[in-house]
């Protein structure tokens, strides 16, 4: 048997590693652009999933299979695919958000405000009135508030795909009004569904909402049927007034210039993450709980921002408010002040 050398063996070897990396390249690669195709549809339904096959053929040949070898060789079809792949990323980064598209109603409005002192009106606060069939009554509201009258800070989780996904919400409490609630939602425009998917490849714009209880809470876990937990969290007064900031400041960012929504990097959880951390003077840990966000009460308890006389187990049980809203549209007081009264029967106050 002949002998192959040592240099020998260690370049074949290296090629080898090489053609394996190349291959996952090829892999990767084509995955990400057919599913920005799939998602974009920039030929439209029927043109994209052309584009889609012949991409997935030439890929399938890139990678061992060479359907075309015999006319074009090697060292061309690596030149055409990563040409192909570039004009890719070029259209892809092109794709820009936008303002003026036909919306969905529950975020056609976006939100502004006035700032004087500490007392800060808002306009286009969402008060829906919601059916039971899901229908909607759509009302847009001012509203005023002195941060001076800040009086806690309740980080809502709603879970609508089991126990490792959960939207976040967070709900300012005021001494003298009602609670507000902050969301970091998707943009829909009138004809579209979320998609998880979708949200990886700028399929939906962000949008800040703030909202009434009564409405983006009692939508998801009376309409919606999702199962919704409310947290009082050990925030100081100073740091709750800096967050409340925050969300203005993001709104001014939002209106400015419309951003994409990204189901990883800038979702409800995460944008949360990057606000509270602006903050706080000290940094706070990055923990996988950020992106599987049903897990975020756990990384709130271990950053002792839950109340510590009460095990996590517990928590769960007194924080979850389906229980006590299930019957909510049988009682005689259906106002947002009883709601929100509610929603926070049995719990603790934050330290």
């Amino acid at each position: 048997m002949h002998n192959i050398g040592t240099r020998e063996f260690i370049i074949a070897l290296l090629f080898g590693a090489l053609h394996g990396l190349f291959t996952l390249f090829i892999v990767l690669s084509s995955i990400w652009v057919c599913l920005a195709l799939w998602v974009q549809q920039p030929f439209g339904w029927l043109g994209s999933r052309i584009i889609i096959g012949i991409w997935i053929a030439f890929a399938l040949s890139m990678a061992g299979l060479y359907f075309n070898g015999h006319i074009i060789s090697r060292r061309t079809d690596i030149l055409i695919y990563l040409l192909a792949f570039a004009c890719s990323l070029v259209w892809y980064f092109s794709i820009t958000a936008r303002q003026d598209r036909d919306w969905n109603p529950e975020v056609a409005n976006m939100l502004s405000y006035e700032k004087h002192g500490d007392v800060i009106t808002l306009h286009n606060v969402r008060n829906f009135n919601w059916h039971p069939d899901g229908t909607y009554d759509v009302r847009w509201e001012t509203r005023t508030f002195d941060l001076n009258q800040l009086n806690g800070i309740n980080i809502i989780t709603s879970y609508w795909m089991g126990p490792q996904i959960a939207h976040t919400l967070v709900s300012f409490e005021f001494k003298n009004q009602q609670p507000l609630v902050f969301s970091i939602e998707i943009r829909k425009e009138k004809t579209e569904e979320f998609s998880a998917v979708g949200g990886f490849f700028r399929k939906y714009e962000l949008s800040l909402i703030a909202s009434d209880e009564k409405d983006i809470v009692y939508t998801r876990s009376n309409i919606r049927k999702e199962q919704v937990y409310n947290f009082p969290v050990n925030m100081p007064r100073s740091e709750q007034k800096a967050l409340f900031l925050e969300y203005l400041k993001k709104s001014d960012e939002l209106r400015a210039q419309p951003k994409w929504y990204n189901t990883l990097t800038s979702n409800c959880t995460t944008l949360i993450f990057d606000m509270v951390q602006a903050i706080n003077p000290y940094q706070l840990p990055k923990d996988y709980r950020l992106i599987a966000s049903g897990y975020l009460p756990n990384y709130l308890y271990d950053l002792k921002a839950l109340n510590q006389n009460i095990s996590l187990k517990q928590w769960y049980q007194i924080a979850h408010i389906n229980p006590r809203t299930e019957h909510f549209e049988q009682l005689s007081d259906q106002s947002s002040e009883h709601f929100s009264q509610i929603v926070r029967q049995g719990l603790p106050k934050a330290d």
